[in-house]
């Protein structure tokens, strides 16, 4: 464990460098090793910073080690993580460039390891407020001067990816409530609850999700990315000054009612 690093920021796809000057840690878990995690100086904060599809993003969003990339972050010590996640939109009031601080998310993944406790003890962790309340008041509240449309009631549906959705089952996710579709906010948020970290995601939309748009386009993502990315940099560091050092949320205590009997 780090001394003073309680804050942890996971990137996503553009946003591999997020932090680029800083102490570099190589973290060994029992799950394997994550990426190179760099701990760095924010606003006189430590954070620890790990790219979640790897430095030069190596890893699709299907293979990307997401139990080894939150052990590595609570074993320096963090308390509290904010991701960044690309999003297509589902709903046409969405467009590309707006700015999605997710409330709630569907899983709709197969292929992942979903939990942490594949053997005893048995333990079911409550998701009802799968994404932290203190987190989220804080990304809202900074949010609110930036230049984008900013979403922050919205639901996530996750998908396995790579390849991107039907539309079928754009559809079908749009009927059952969510507003956007990424490929990385599962297991990811229900792992971080696990180990009683705190989790909140700020997502940018980077397309119209298939069905609304006549085709997709990975580049879309990168070019996106590029553009949002310093209004995104500049929102995590505004937020991580108003983030309570002290927790009063439930996160921390995620598994003090989970054990079954």
């Amino acid at each position: 464990m780090l001394s003073g690093v309680r804050i942890g920021l996971i990137g996503g796809s553009g946003f591999e460098k997020l932090l680029q000057q800083g102490e570099v840690r190589r973290i060994d878990t029992p799950y394997g090793a994550s990426p190179d995690i760099t701990v760095a100086e924010v606003d006189g904060n430590r954070v620890a910073f790990v790219p979640r599809h790897g430095a030069r993003h190596e890893y699709p969003p299907h293979k990307v080690n997401y139990r080894a990339n939150l052990w590595s972050l609570k074993q320096i010590g963090v308390e509290r993580t904010i991701a960044t996640n690309a999003v297509g939109a589902l709903r046409e009031s969405y467009r590309p460039g707006d700015l999605v601080i997710p409330v709630d998310l569907v899983d709709f993944t197969r292929l992942r390891a979903q939990t942490f406790y594949d053997s005893a003890p048995v333990m079911h962790v409550d998701v009802t407020d799968v994404y932290c309340p203190e987190i989220r008041k804080a990304l809202i509240g900074v949010s609110a001067h930036s230049s984008r449309k900013v979403w922050n009631e919205s639901v996530v549906a996750c998908t396995d990816g790579p390849r991107y959705e039907t539309p079928a089952e754009i559809r079908m996710m749009r009927n059952a409530g969510c507003d956007v579709v990424g490929m990385t906010s599962a297991p990811e948020a229900f792992l971080a609850r696990e180990l009683e970290m705190c989790y909140a995601s700020v997502c940018f939309v980077t397309n119209m999700a298939a069905g609304l748009q006549k085709a997709l386009s990975a580049s879309e993502v990168s070019e996106l990315a590029r553009r949002v990315l310093p209004e995104v940099e500049s929102l995590l560091k505004d937020a991580i000054v108003k983030i309570p050092v002290q927790r009063g949320c439930k996160c921390g205590r995620a598994l003090s009612q989970a054990t079954a009997t």
